[in-house]
């Protein structure tokens, strides 16, 4: 099993350089970025995980230019959002910024998809909060026809392009690997049948009952039963724990690394040394 890393990267931890560089010549298999633009210090969204809002929430960098940044010092390391808030991003942009990032690394690239939970953050990108899943999913299919090889028109409820040449194309296929992040259930497993290769369940909690049901959706939208990929994230990790992983059939787990500087960030990827 593929053994990645996800990091809130900001102003004062570690660089995207350094980590990029030690991660690689550790063995470890990924680099996972979050994104938050901003956060309204006036918010009435709970942070999901319960408590104050840790303050790197507020300092992340650009995951786009800080795994750019990671890409040009490594050759092999994997390179991907955790998760990318799409609905808060002009979607032909995005489609080239996915695009040349996952040319110019050699298609390295796995789009995380999500959702979001901050409404306020969302609604100063002027995203209707009810409607943020299907705009999400209307962005998605209008990219693809972006990527496809030969120039294609989208019209959806939300946006639309006319057939144009926008190259480069992703360097992985016919679009990068993409990862969709949530929740359990009957909608988000539809996302992920339609236009996704995969879950990102946050945690990897209750995946023993949750995965067949995926495995349902998955197979009845007609996709290759072998295709579907689970990759945990943002786990901390114990042999017990990645073994069941391993045993659910997730060829790739991401771990969590504390928001820190340089010499308490090496320190956990030495304790996590073991793992791979």
């Amino acid at each position: 099993m593929r053994i990645a890393t996800t990091i809130f990267l900001t102003d004062e931890t570690i660089t995207p350089v350094r980590l990029a560089r030690e991660l690689e010549q550790r063995g470890f298999a990924g680099l996972y970025l979050p994104e938050h633009t901003h956060i309204p210090v006036e918010r009435t969204s709970p942070y999901p995980a319960g408590g104050d809002l840790p303050p790197e929430y507020g300092r992340t960098l650009d995951p786009f230019v800080a795994l750019a940044q990671a890409a040009a010092v490594t050759t092999t390391l994997g390179l991907g959002t955790g998760i990318t808030l799409v609905a808060q991003h002009d979607p032909i942009a995005l489609a080239k910024q996915i695009a040349t990032l996952d040319h110019l690394s050699g298609g390295r690239f796995t789009l995380g998809v999500g959702f979001g939970w901050n409404r306020e953050e969302a609604a100063d990108h002027g995203v209707e909060w009810s409607t943020r899943r299907d705009l999400v999913r209307d962005r998605m299919h209008l990219m693809r026809a972006l990527w496809a090889a030969e120039p294609t028109a989208y019209e959806g409820a939300f946006g639309s392009v006319r057939a144009s040449y926008a190259h480069p194309k992703p360097a992985s296929g016919p679009a990068p690997r993409t990862l969709v992040g949530g929740a359990a259930g009957p909608r988000l497993f539809s996302h992920i049948a339609d236009y996704a290769d995969g879950w990102l369940p946050i945690g990897g909690r209750g995946l023993a009952e949750s995965v067949p049901a995926l495995r349902a959706t998955w197979e009845r939208a007609g996709r290759d039963p072998g295709a579907l990929r689970i990759v945990p994230y943002v786990v901390l990790p114990s042999q017990g724990k990645l073994a069941r992983y391993a045993e659910l059939g997730c060829e790739e787990v991401v771990l969590q690394l504390p928001p820190a500087g340089q010499g308490e960030v090496l320190r956990v990827l030495d304790a996590y040394g073991k793992y791979l």
